[in-house]
């Protein structure tokens, strides 16, 4: 048997109503009012409180403003919505989907709204089945009513449930995402219920029941404050003017693409790399999904931060391909992914070397997903925290070294490029963004190698 993966549409897929874009189509066509009674009040209290039975009751009266008008102008809003709500798509519901699409999960769409406007828009998100309430028409015009039934509550979960029996569907394979407390009939239909973005009474039941709860503006398992994920709270701390460790000097930050999939890739040199990073974050607004090796996230405290932050698990000794899977869902959300693609702070001579090898997941993730690389050159920041410490240096402030970040010119990798060259030359581009005394090997002094080891 097959397994479906079925998604409700409103606060859902995307963060409030879709009936307002359609609103605003259907009065471009002739089909719908400006100045329907109510309007603008019934949108607030919807993206407020969620659905409730006063105001479907009213939405199941939509039918009736169909009533003489052609079927042909309702598909031409369709459209006309479908180009705005796929731009409101919340970034992790994307990553949802391309999971599943992935896996071969049959992708469904169960909503209340009618079926010939939503059919634009589950097609431009590559949806499989729909399944929504019908507005009858005779001769291509509506006449303004409902052909079945209306599929709200315990109407969705039949429609879905009469669904997967004719087409073979394991119910119990399959997850269900909603932010509804009346979707709970369809989230008890299936083995994996997701409370998505959810009212007040669906959370509560959800984390009586231990059901998933997920954002879909955020990765999961990032908690939020006030709609703020942890990253985004501590951005006014990650100010240079205020950094004890070092003076931290940002070169060409504005080199960061402002939105969109990115991979950050940067040398590594120190335990303070991804602290630097953060200025970045900080200084452009956009938080950072940093690679992380599993030894990391399974520490006390220190794990449960990173991962809190968003970190992705690298580990070494299963392969790459679970931490490739996590940072293409990130990219197809949206996010910046920091890659440190040597893997490893260089130990002894090699620390000292001007060539920088790398492993080439890097590369393979902006073959993969079609991102730009955005390369990082650091530099001073084994001054701060060198292998060979447990803690970084808090020197006094007058005596604070200097650590240097600069940005390259983002680039894409074409897919055909062969992963091992394209590495080099990546590693290249970052070597090129580091301070001139860093282009040639030099011999380094017996405490300067002690240092690059781990104690």
């Amino acid at each position: 048997m097959t397994r479906a993966a079925i998604f409700d549409l409103d606060r859902t897929l995307i963060a409030t109503s879709s009936a307002q874009e359609f609103g605003v189509a259907l009065e471009s066509v002739g089909v719908q009012s400006p100045s329907v009674p109510g309007q603008g009040l019934y949108f607030k209290l919807y993206e407020t409180f969620g659905e409730d039975p006063v105001s479907m009751r009213l939405a199941k009266q939509g039918a009736k403003l169909f009533a003489g008008h052609r079927v042909a102008d309702v598909d031409a809003a369709a459209l006309l919505a479908a180009e705005v709500l796929v731009r409101r798509i919340l970034p992790h519901a994307k990553a949802e989907l391309e999971r599943h699409r992935r896996e071969g999960t049959v992708l469904v769409l169960a909503t209340t709204s009618p079926r010939d406007l939503v059919a634009p828009l589950a097609a431009a998100l590559g949806i499989d089945e729909l399944i929504c309430t019908r507005y009858r028409s005779i001769h291509g015009v509506y006449d303004g009513s409902i052909d079945g039934e209306y599929l709200w509550a315990e109407k969705k979960a039949a429609a879905v449930a009469s669904w997967a029996g004719v087409n073979a569907i394991d119910l119990t394979e399959s997850f269900a995402y909603s932010d509804s407390w009346y979707d709970v009939p369809l989230l008890e239909l299936v083995g994996n219920p997701v409370a998505v973005n959810p009212d007040l009474r669906l959370r509560a039941l959800a984390t009586a029941r231990r059901w998933k709860i997920r954002e879909f503006a955020k990765p999961d398992g990032v908690p939020t404050v006030a709609g703020l994920e942890g990253q985004e709270l501590l951005f006014p701390f990650f100010d240079p003017r205020l950094s004890l460790f070092a003076r931290i000097e940002l070169t060409d930050a504005e080199l960061l693409p402002a939105d969109g999939p990115v991979i950050v890739a940067a040398n590594h040199r120190s335990y303070f790399d991804p602290l630097v990073l953060g200025y970045l974050a900080a200084d452009q607004r956009r938080p950072m999904r940093f690679l992380a090796k599993k030894e990391v996230l399974d520490a006390p405290l220190v794990g449960d931060l990173a991962a809190s932050l968003g970190a992705i698990r690298v580990d070494r000794g299963a392969g790459t391909g679970d931490s490739l899977v996590a940072a293409t869902d990130a990219i197809n959300a949206g996010e910046v992914v920091v890659v440190l693609p040597q893997g490893t702070i260089p130990r002894g001579e090699d620390f000292f070397k001007a060539k920088l090898t790398a492993h080439t997941g890097a590369v393979r993730l902006a073959q993969a997903t079609g991102a730009p690389i955005v390369p990082v050159g650091l530099w001073g920041t084994e001054h701060v925290w060198p292998r060979n410490s447990k803690l970084p240096r808090v020197p006094a402030l007058t005596d604070r070294p200097t650590v240097t970040l600069r940005v390259g010119e983002p680039y894409t990798i074409s897919s055909r490029s062969k992963p091992v060259p394209a590495t080099e030359k990546m590693m290249k581009r970052i070597t090129k963004l580091l301070p001139i005394e860093a282009q040639t090997d030099r011999e380094p002094s017996e405490e300067e190698l002690a240092a690059t080891f781990p104690t």
